[in-house]
């Protein structure tokens, strides 16, 4: 190595290297850490010097080599190159590794228009003084290489143009909680700001996208989850994707329910034209959605909704397929199909589906959320009346050819509009579940819009968070957690700006809330119990049962406070209905587990005093948001002990935690033998969570003769997830991109994969 080296300094002065300031960088970094050596980091970074480089460049190179060096046998890297990564930041930022005073930097980023003005109109120099007291910048060291990356690429506040870094992550944390306490009164808002920013800088609380990315700019839309019913009119259609525009460019992913445009060829303005259909309608729909980039942050997506019994569902189920021409195909949306008992019941009999436009059979599409007596009583009505257009098709065929484009996209999924409104905390015949979100696991009310500013419709807006189970010693330490984060999730509701006016009335009157859970994985391994033998069915219910008590007792608590959510009586907990008291009973034979909390006095507390807010959980996917807390995506089982993620800066490498330690915990994803386990967990997951769950099927095409998943499989999980409860299936993944399943569709009898067991639904 060439000693005599010249670098480029940051302030562009140039000086001789030296290598004993990057040797003692490295030092400090490795400090601590396992099965790490500076000097197999160092001898990776010197081969890639050169003259006049710059010092930012030594450092990125430094922080390469030591991110190229993470692996199963030495996870510890991870943390070496994030501390590298933590002191280049703050470089970058400040100009040097010290943070400044918390005051100085909000004014700084307040003038700059990177911060919100509000921040220095709700708090003086003395609180800013508080806060930075409380501010422990130490905590920077305990991100992995992966979540500092993600930090930088999506959350901190930036110039994405330039690419110039303006904060670091402690200011984050605490400024957030400033924001989001800010209404609370002089005499508490300091101590809930405290415990707000240790619970979410100490990795117990996770923050979704828009939270960390918006909340303490000027930019005040944080809800993630946006909800959009469309009617049957070209008036309710333009205001559907111009709503899509709004929320798309303000980081929400959609959710659009579809369901009731008309099929094609039906008549229009009595007779004097012939409707298109659904189809052009959907591509209007996918160019709103991929019309805005949402700040850079991530692109926009949708879920689309329609139910299975639609008249052109057989040419809607292969939208995404790659066969085709782009005059029949979709394929930027995803898809949902809508399913409830009687269709399934067709399947398992071998008898048919008919297939009607919504348009022709009225009453038919309102019944199928609200009332199921209803929705058969009709349905059998309109398949005997001749004058009413209609389609049979056998329902074997239909439901393979679901589960087949399922199998092969991966993405059209599955809402079982049923459970969504039996196991729910809305009154169905009051505010019926008609859809999902982009990630099937909201279950809120919407209503068609007819215009842009109809206040008579309703978009349903979803708050989320969710604890880190690997950080819960204790179930009772959900109780604190509880309280702060419902506390923190229902005022960034009155803190947040809505673009809509149908967005604010759902929001601010039922002031829905999805906590959901991280680390799920982590947390079976430290408990060693599993995925796929049963042996983790009961922690789970102990778990679950705990985390829907304590949230609604946290929301009853703020109710008394601050009184119910205006539309409170739209929901079953009204009348003192909870979900201990509507889930599948076939769970009781999975886990023999009685409840540990005292639910009558809570159900008295309820019914006395409201809950602030209509829903309190969910189990979201959190892709970005658990690798930021070091933690396994939500309920999912690694595919590896290491998992490696593309970003803009290249492959991100981040270790399981506790791998060394847990390594023969943890299940892995593939090594699970079938669905069983993992489904029968997210049925006891969905006994107490009141929204849904995004919960994925899975298949190895190894595991079975010719590399062929058979249809039978597919068919029998369907339904297996649908005896347990589930109102939802999100991503069905197959290994290693693999997508043959069993097409001789017209050779399946429903006795193949009709149990005895699966078909008591």
């Amino acid at each position: 190595m060439n000693h005599n080296l010249v670098v480029t300094k940051r302030n562009g002065r140039q000086e001789i290297i030296n290598l004993e300031k990057i040797h003692k960088v490295v030092n400090w970094a490795a400090q601590g850490l396992s099965n790490v050596s500076v000097s197999q980091v160092e001898l990776r970074s010197h081969i890639q010097f050169y003259d006049g480089i710059k010092t930012s460049d030594i450092h990125e190179t430094i922080i390469k080599a030591a991110a190229d060096l993470i692996s199963q046998k030495a996870p510890d890297y991870q943390y070496l190159a994030a501390r590298l990564t933590v002191f280049h930041l703050r470089k970058k930022a400040y100009g040097k590794f010290e943070p400044p005073k918390l005051y100085d930097h909000v004014l700084k980023l307040v003038n700059l228009g990177k911060y919100d003005k509000e921040l220095l109109k709700s708090y003086n120099v003395q609180d800013f003084e508080y806060m930075d007291s409380i501010i422990d910048h130490r905590r920077d060291m305990n991100f992995s290489y992966a979540a500092i990356k993600q930090l930088e690429g999506k959350y901190l506040a930036q110039n994405r143009i330039t690419g110039e870094i303006y904060e670091s992550a402690q200011f984050l944390y605490m400024l957030i909680s400033a924001c989001l306490f800010s209404k609370y009164s002089s005499k508490t808002r300091l101590n809930y700001i405290k415990q707000f920013y240790d619970a979410i800088s100490t990795f117990k609380i996770s923050l979704p996208t828009p939270i960390m990315s918006g909340v303490r700019t000027p930019t005040r839309q944080f809800s993630s989850c946006v909800l959009i019913e469309c009617g049957d009119s070209l008036d309710s259609i333009n205001a559907t994707s111009s709503a899509i525009v709004k929320y798309v460019s303000q980081r929400a992913g959609i959710g659009v329910n579809a369901g009731r445009i008309r099929a094609l060829g039906s008549a229009i303005r009595n007779g004097e034209a012939f409707h298109t259909g659904c189809i052009p309608f959907y591509k209007h729909f996918q160019t709103a959605v991929k019309s805005c980039s949402q700040g850079g942050v991530r692109g926009g997506a949708a879920t689309l909704f329609y139910p299975i019994w639609h008249l052109e569902v057989e040419n809607l189920l292969v939208l995404k397929n790659n066969r085709g021409t782009e005059e029949n195909r979709i394929r930027h949306l995803d898809y949902a199909v809508q399913i409830n008992k009687l269709m399934y019941q067709r399947l398992i009999k071998g008898e048919i589906i008919t297939l009607f436009s919504p348009s022709d059979v009225p009453g038919l599409y309102e019944a199928f959320f609200a009332d199921q007596k209803q929705f058969k009583k009709l349905y059998i009505l309109y398949e005997e009346n001749r004058s009413i257009r209609k389609k049979h098709i056998k329902a074997v065929e239909l439901f393979s050819l679901l589960m087949q484009e399922r199998a092969s996209t991966g993405r059209i999924y599955i809402q079982n509009v049923d459970h969504c409104n039996t196991h729910s905390p809305f009154d169905s015949r009051l505010a019926s579940i008609r859809q999902s979100n982009l990630c099937l696991e909201i279950t809120l009310p919407t209503k068609p819009l007819e215009n842009v500013n109809d206040a008579n419709g309703e978009i349903a807006l979803c708050t989320l968070s969710a604890f880190n189970l690997g950080a819960i010693n204790n179930l009772k330490d959900l109780s604190k957690l509880a309280n702060l984060v419902v506390r923190a999730l229902d005022a960034l509701l009155d803190y947040q700006n809505y673009p809509l006016l149908s967005a604010k009335h759902s929001a601010v009157k039922r002031r829905s809330l999805g906590v959901g859970v991280i680390n799920y994985a982590y947390y079976l391994a430290k408990n060693n119990v599993r995925y796929s033998d049963g042996s983790a069915n009961k922690l789970t219910h102990c778990t679950f049962e705990a985390i829907q008590f304590y949230l609604l007792q946290a929301s009853n608590e703020l109710a008394k406070e601050q009184g119910p959510c205006n539309w409170f009586h739209e929901t079953n907990y009204a009348k003192g209905i909870l979900p201990i008291d509507t889930y599948k009973k076939d769970l009781d034979l999975i886990v023999d587990e009685s409840l540990h909390y005292d639910w009558q006095s809570l159900r008295i507390n309820i019914t006395k005093y409201g809950l602030r807010n209509s829903t309190l959980s969910a189990l979201m996917p959190s892709e970005t948001s658990s690798q930021i807390l070091n933690a396994t995506n939500g309920i999912e089982p690694p595919r590896g002990y290491v998992s490696i993620k593309a970003s803009k800066d290249g492959t991100l490498k981040q270790a399981v935690p506790e791998l060394i330690k847990l390594k023969n915990n943890y299940e892995l994803l593939w090594n699970m033998p079938n669905n069983t386990g993992y489904l029968q967990l997210v049925g006891i997951m969905q006994k107490f969570i009141d929204q849904s769950i995004s919960a994925n099927t899975n298949y190895d095409p190894y595991r079975f003769p010719n590399n062929k998943i058979p249809m039978k499989i597919l068919l029998s999980d369907l339904l297996y997830s649908y005896k347990l409860g589930l109102k939802t299936l999100y991503y069905h993944n197959t290994r290693d991109g693999a997508k043959n399943v069993h097409e001789n569709m017209q050779d399946i009898n429903p006795v193949d994969y009709c149990t005895s067991e699966a078909c008591k639904i």
